[in-house]
């Protein structure tokens, strides 16, 4: 008698050659979920033996610790990280949000600059309100106040424990107010700071039509009888951010927090790790900054000059600082020190020309190779549209032609298998009790009609990593922040208000699940058909551009796939 066998999961894999498609999603999807997770998951708690536990702004702004004073000899990069101050401040003078300020303005910051170090304290950027809604404030991107305390320090630090002009010094500024006229090219604010011994250090800020980066130049007068030797640091201190987590917000996945360039590799680095929260190394031609959704702070040191960068913590306040080489300047001389400050938006064609790879900080993750690609074909093609919704659309159709070859390979897969849906049928009616003759009929027939059952998953997995970078784009791109397309779209970054794009997405899918061979199993062919409901579901919270993508490169699939039966049945008929 036959011995029959019960069927082995490859034989019901063959069978249905979209269990690939559906796994591969799965595996996909799933590391996606780890790697998230792993970059941008909740911190663990720090240990509660810190020894630095109070809030530094009860009361008062947090004063930070003063960086250490450079010996002359460097620490080797990657040597054990040093405490991020090496005198924490006993007594200052005046907390910085009670100290009396300068108000700076330019056409697209709105800044207070603290005569207690000249310390930039506040920044609106006026080009970027917080929403859509008629007039919402902008986004202030420095602020004294917890929880969102976020300031840039400035100073210099002297050898040999004389007179310093640190972030705790007091300056004197022969303005309260300075605004950068219309025509001019450039706004100069200048603070002064002296000592009893004859030095005068002027700091001035320099700031310039529609830019975000701010120079910072240290002018050092040294009328005294002795050389004075000296380094400049910039330190960002911000409170440390916990994230929350929510499918509903896209926003809450984007990364906030610290991060380095050492003049090789860009770096997040978590405040709260055993390493990391105590970061230390040389850095040339680097840069540091904070980050968040489609803004950064950051401090840009002079090209070829070594800097020593740390990351530290003084209570809630996270505190990254760089700190220059030892210069000196022998008496009756003026000696000069600078940086670069940028506040602002993640503009890449500005933070390119600011710092090496600054650009970086528009954190693309993973896929950055993909996504930032993709950002620039979406950018030639906006400055000929024009609106970033087209962009989107132009560039899906430019991708599809660019896969299509492929996609067609797969296509005519899925219009054969179309055709010989019949014969399948019939096959697996006459061996419905012998799964395995069942396996090889059917392989024959594959074989005889140049089939390949798995093709049609093929062009799905490489749209995936596309896919995932627009995600990333759209997401972490602050060009296309608020970006109306038209009608009811007003903002591409976020999800669709009516949840219309969404809805027509599902439409098309299931269209292309009508439109491509019904599984054989009746069960397996209502999950399938239920499958556009999930991802309708799913879809509804993404960024409107993605799913703006989504939909339009369903429907250019859709009319492929189309064509693409027609072409083959033709041909089937002629063969036949």
């Amino acid at each position: 008698s036959r011995i029959s066998r019960r069927p082995s999961s490859s034989d019901r894999l063959m069978d249905n050659p979209r269990h690939y498609l559906w796994i591969g999603l799965a595996l996909l999807a799933w590391m996606n979920v780890v790697q998230w997770n792993r970059d941008y998951g909740a911190p663990a708690a720090p240990p509660a033996t810190m020894a630095n536990t109070q809030a530094p702004n009860a009361g008062a702004a947090a004063q930070g610790q003063l960086p250490s004073v450079p010996t002359g000899q460097a620490a080797a990069p990657g040597a054990p990280a040093a405490p991020a101050a090496d005198a924490a401040v006993a007594a200052a003078p005046a907390a910085t949000s009670a100290a009396p300020s300068v108000r700076v303005v330019t056409d697209v910051l709105d800044l207070d600059i603290s005569l207690q170090g000249g310390d930039l304290v506040r920044a609106d950027l006026l080009k970027y309100p917080r929403d859509k809604k008629p007039g919402s404030p902008p986004v202030r991107l420095f602020n004294t106040q917890e929880p969102d305390y976020h300031v840039a320090r400035t100073g210099l630090r002297a050898l040999n424990g004389k007179a310093e002009p640190t972030h705790l010094a007091l300056y004197t500024s022969a303005a309260n107010e300075y605004r950068l006229a219309p025509g001019a090219q450039e706004l100069r604010v200048p603070i002064t700071w002296t000592d009893e011994q004859g030095v005068t250090v002027t700091k001035t800020y320099v700031f310039k039509p529609g830019r975000y980066d701010v120079q910072v130049i240290y002018d050092v007068d040294n009328r005294s009888a002795a050389p004075w030797s000296g380094a400049s640091y910039v330190q960002l201190a911000r409170h440390i951010y916990t994230p929350e987590r929510s499918m509903f917000d896209v926003e809450s996945y984007a990364y906030r927090g610290p991060a380095i360039y050492d003049g090789q590799k860009y770096r997040k680095l978590d405040i709260d790790d055993k390493e990391e929260g105590r970061f230390a190394q040389n850095v040339t031609d680097g840069w540091m900054a904070t980050m968040q959704h489609h803004f950064v702070s950051a401090a840009v040191p002079p090209k070829g000059e070594e800097y020593h960068i740390t990351l530290g913590r003084d209570g809630t306040h996270a505190l990254l600082t760089q700190r220059g080489p030892l210069k000196a300047v022998p008496a009756g001389t003026v000696g000069r020190f600078s940086e670069t400050i940028f506040v602002g938006p993640k503009l890449q064609e500005q933070l390119k020309e600011v710092g090496p790879r600054l650009e970086l900080t528009a954190d693309y993750g993973k896929l950055t190779i993909l996504s930032q690609p993709l950002f620039w074909l979406l950018q030639k093609v906006y400055g000929f549209v024009g609106n970033w919704g087209w962009a989107i659309i132009i560039v899906t159709i430019l991708l599809k032609l660019l896969f299509y070859k492929l996609t067609e390979t797969s296509g005519r897969s899925m219009a054969k298998m179309r055709t010989i849906a019949p014969r399948i049928k019939s096959i697996q009616e006459r061996y419905k009790d012998d799964r395995e003759q069942l396996a090889k009929q059917m392989m024959e027939i594959y074989k005889r009609e140049k089939i390949n059952p798995v093709a049609g998953c093929l062009p799905i997995l490489v749209q995936i990593p596309v896919f995932l970078a627009f995600y990333w784009v759209l997401l972490e791109s602050v060009e296309m922040r608020q970006a109306p397309f038209m009608l009811w779209i007003q903002d591409l970054s976020s999800k669709d208000p009516f949840f219309i794009l969404p809805i027509l997405m599902g439409v098309a899918m299931y269209g292309q699940f009508k439109l491509n061979p019904a599984p054989p199993d009746p069960m397996q062919a209502k999950i399938f058909a239920f499958m556009p409901v999930i991802m309708t579901v799913m879809m509804a919270w993404f960024p409107s551009g993605l799913v703006l993508y989504w939909l339009t490169n369903t429907l250019l699939s859709i009319a492929q796939q189309w064509k693409i039966n027609k072409v083959v049945e033709a041909e089937a008929k002629k063969g036949g």
